[in-house]
């Protein structure tokens, strides 16, 4: 079949490398994809915010799947647009997509379904979060409500500190989507990811990971959208796996058919690994950039029939999908200034970091003329796979090391953590 993918990150390489390896896909398109994304898939300009024209595109190219990948297309309803074509599509509707699009949706279900998440309130002013504050010790959790790009999470560490945020917040800092904010209780642990997916019935799970959100090493300084990843995570025991699908996961999934707004695609949950066990964070509506890079390097079922499975309601008739046992991490390069002001157009030579078997993912990447260039602040997810962390972390290192990249930079503490655990 014909596939159509929708992004331009390091995750839509990812998603397109592996769906490029189904038997199932004879031809992948993307939109609008990157130079990475190019050497597997014709890429068009589409726009994902004209539902129309990604309509008209699909059938006049006999587009048997349409593959979202960001999230900002899901909370549009674009998923909704191309269903009620007649077109097969992976990831939820626009209802549905409010788990990612709004914090104050996600807790309020939790609060409904009963499960585990931090205390919380809901301010839809600068006056109601202030007073607000008062009702919580340091350090405070200060989350805007709507999409911020992975980046509308401040943890202040006092009172005055919070309030400042919040001026921040409620001024414009991350756009509309401070227009609400919701105050969290820290939680105390560590952090893991888990993902599974759904067709709003079946659910079955698709891997764990970790990820670093902060830009600096020693998880210093402001929150990215991520730099750097590493699969499995060990932390999250099968017990733990267990329990998360028993009592966050499947109850996400049942209360969200119960109430009109069934759930199709990747459900990925943010969880605290608290001495009360795990609670949910937050939840994404579509794989994580960088974990969706590990995931795909371990998986070893077919995407193409996974995800065709989840659009079309039969996801429990398709066998469950299979990971490597291998560790897979990832390291971002990012241009120089980010997460603030990125420097585009720095010259990138990758050299021959894929010689011994890594992968370098492109996400914020530009060809001018023969020549790759920097054009985001997240530019390339360079991948390993390994028998162990150390083992995958040391690839994947190597193969940085082998890229010419003067104006970008990357954390050298990648999956450390995991590391010192395997050393003892």
């Amino acid at each position: 079949m014909n596939i159509l993918l929708l992004g331009s990150g390091g995750r839509e390489h990812a998603l397109g490398w592996k769906l490029a390896q189904s038997p199932l896909c004879d031809k992948l398109w993307a939109a609008p994809g990157n130079p990475g994304i190019a050497q597997l898939a014709e890429c068009t300009s589409l726009d994902a915010t004209d539902h129309d024209a990604v309509i008209a595109f699909a059938k006049d190219n006999a587009i048997g799947l349409v593959v979202i990948g960001p999230e900002a297309p899901l909370v549009d309803g674009l998923a909704d647009s191309l269903r009620a074509a007649g077109i097969d599509t992976f990831g939820p509707s626009k209802q549905a997509a409010q788990l990612e699009g709004s914090k104050g949706f996600t807790k309020e279900l939790c609060q409904r379904a009963g499960i585990p998440t931090a205390r919380y309130e809901r301010c839809t002013s600068l006056e109601a979060a202030w007073g607000a504050l008062k009702r919580f010790k340091p350090p405070f959790v200060l989350k805007a409500d709507g999409l911020a790009a992975g980046k509308g999470v401040v943890i202040a560490e006092t009172y005055e500190q919070a309030q400042e945020a919040l001026g921040e917040m409620f001024d414009g800092r991350f756009g509309s989507a401070g227009s609400e904010v919701v105050i969290e209780q820290f939680l105390t642990g560590e952090e893991a990811s888990f993902f599974a997916l759904t067709d709003g019935t079946a659910i079955v799970p698709i891997g764990t990971a970790q990820d670093h959100k902060r830009v600096g090493e020693g998880d210093t300084g402001p929150n990215t959208g991520g730099m750097g990843a590493y699969s499995p995570a060990p932390v999250l025991t099968d017990a733990l796996q267990a329990q998360v699908m028993r009592e966050i996961v499947e109850p996400t999934v049942r209360t969200m058919a119960a109430e009109g707004t069934p759930y199709s695609g990747v459900l990925y949950a943010g969880l605290m690994l608290t001495k009360d066990g795990p609670q949910l964070i937050e939840y994404n509506a579509r794989f994580g950039d960088p974990e969706c890079q590990v995931l795909m390097m371990r998986l070893e079922s077919d995407l193409v029939e996974l995800m065709q499975a989840c659009a079309q309601g039969r996801l429990g008739e398709v066998a469950a999908p299979k990971l490597s046992d291998d560790f897979a991490l990832t390291v971002v390069m990012a241009a120089e200034g980010y997460p603030d002001t990125p420097k585009k157009g720095g010259t990138i030579d990758l050299g021959d970091a894929e010689a011994n078997g890594a992968k370098v993912f492109h996400a914020g990447t530009k060809l001018e003329g023969e020549t790759l260039t920097a054009n985001g602040g997240r530019v390339l997810n360079v991948t390993a796979r390994g028998a162990s962390a150390t083992e995958a972390q040391t690839k994947a290192y190597a193969a940085v090391d082998a890229i010419d990249f003067a104006d970008g930079f990357c954390r050298r503490d990648i999956g450390q953590r995991e590391v010192r655990r395997e050393r003892g």
